[in-house]
């Protein structure tokens, strides 16, 4: 085992394309470290130069304390599961997952031993003589996965290893994965564009957008206190509404205005985040989880702000209610908004921010309670709990703290 660490490393490709720009990030010993982002924001590559499959344009890569640049895959100790499997159809699982030890000429007993034992751990012992072509999606995964494990490498590298699997099979996978790294402790860099993965599985995620990293935190951290619009909106399902706001003083008490609403805040909210006081009389991004929204007719009122809109989708998941509303307000739109709204296909989005027309409205969710009775069509009245409230300042994009 070994820690990773990135110092100022940067890839830039011949077409000139940055696709890491002086990334800075260690991975302590034995811990699991997600790297998430949307496609093409530099987290595979950056797997990839930890793997010698990248070379790196500039900056520093260690394993443990030894500087990797220069050496060949074979020789930096560690294991990649790719999304692919990579399996060799020719041979059976027990031969798969012994042939990086074969090439070594490991004495056939420590084989045995190291086969046996990993496949005692992935439950594939009654699938050794199988062939790939007669495993189902997670039996192959967890043979790629068994082909790592007998390797005793210093560190693990994932390559969005789930990405292939049907949704049930990925939860089941997700959990078996975050349980065999917490029990070998091996040291393992995953990458994925699945946020629910990166939430539910890291000891730490860290979020890379154009190639540059936004922030690093534990899961609950970073989903508590995003540093910025595009980290608050990649985080979370479903994502955080974000709407423009303009800070303004009225009756003598601070309120971030949006449309016909206004939510003021209170001391609790200004002594969380003094530096509000200094948005008097500017626009900001005002950002609210799904959760924090709440049908006004199950809140008992309990004297929180409202908003008042008009129900357009609800689904009923049984545990809860997704409610879309709309409201007179303007949805944000920065270029990290943007952004947000092409990696997962608004073109609604995208046309409004093409065209530079914003409608009046913006469209909510609301994570309602399962017994809210709202009517698609109709009215609603919607509770904000201002305890959990995001504010970002609109030019950097940069949390108001």
């Amino acid at each position: 085992m070994a820690r990773v660490a990135f110092e100022r490393v940067t890839k830039i490709y011949g077409d000139g394309i940055r696709a890491v720009d002086e990334l800075d990030l260690e991975v302590a010993d034995g811990e699991f470290m997600v790297l998430v982002g949307p496609s093409g924001c530099g987290k595979t590559t950056a797997l990839r130069m930890v793997a010698g499959l990248e070379e790196i344009t500039d900056g520093i890569v260690r394993i443990g304390d030894k500087v990797v640049n220069e050496l060949t895959p074979k020789s930096r100790d560690i294991a990649m599961v790719f999304q692919s499997y990579a399996l060799y159809p020719h041979l059976s699982v027990y031969d798969n997952i012994a042939f990086a030890l074969k090439i070594k000429r490991t004495p056939k007993t420590e084989i045995e031993r190291r086969v046996d034992g990993a496949a005692r751990i992935l439950d594939l012992e009654a699938l050794l003589k199988r062939k790939p072509r007669a495993l189902s999606g997670g039996q192959r995964q967890r043979v790629a996965m068994g082909r790592a494990i007998v390797r005793e490498p210093a560190a693990f590298l994932m390559d969005e290893p789930l990405s292939n699997l049907d949704a049930k099979l990925r939860v089941q996978m997700r959990a078996d994965i975050k349980k065999l790294q917490s029990d070998l402790g091996v040291t393992t860099i995953y990458v994925t564009h699945d946020q629910v993965e990166a939430m539910t599985m890291g000891h730490r995620v860290a979020v890379m957008r154009k190639g540059k990293l936004q922030q690093v935190a534990a899961p609950q951290e970073m989903y508590d206190n995003p540093a910025n619009v595009f980290v608050g909106g990649f985080i979370g399902s479903p994502a955080m509404n974000m709407l423009e706001a303009r800070i303004e003083r009225r009756d003598g008490n601070l309120v971030a205005a949006l449309g016909d609403a206004a939510v003021p805040l209170d001391d609790e909210t200004l002594d969380r985040r003094p530096a509000l006081v200094g948005y008097e009389g500017r626009d900001i991004v005002l950002g609210i989880r799904p959760e924090d929204l709440e049908d006004a007719s199950l809140a008992n009122g309990d004297g929180r702000p409202r908003l008042t809109g008009r129900v357009e989708i609800r689904e009923a998941l049984g545990s809860e209610m997704l409610v879309h509303f709309e409201v007179a307000a303007r949805q944000a739109m920065t270029d990290e908004v943007r952004e947000l709204a092409e990696d997962v296909g608004d073109d609604r989005m995208l046309e409004q921010y093409v065209s530079g027309t914003q409608p009046a409205v913006a469209t909510l969710v609301g994570r309602f309670g399962p017994r809210s009775r709202v009517v698609e069509g109709e009215t609603v009245e919607v509770s904000i709990d201002r305890r959990a409230l995001h504010f970002f300042d609109s030019g950097t994009g940069l949390s108001i703290a």
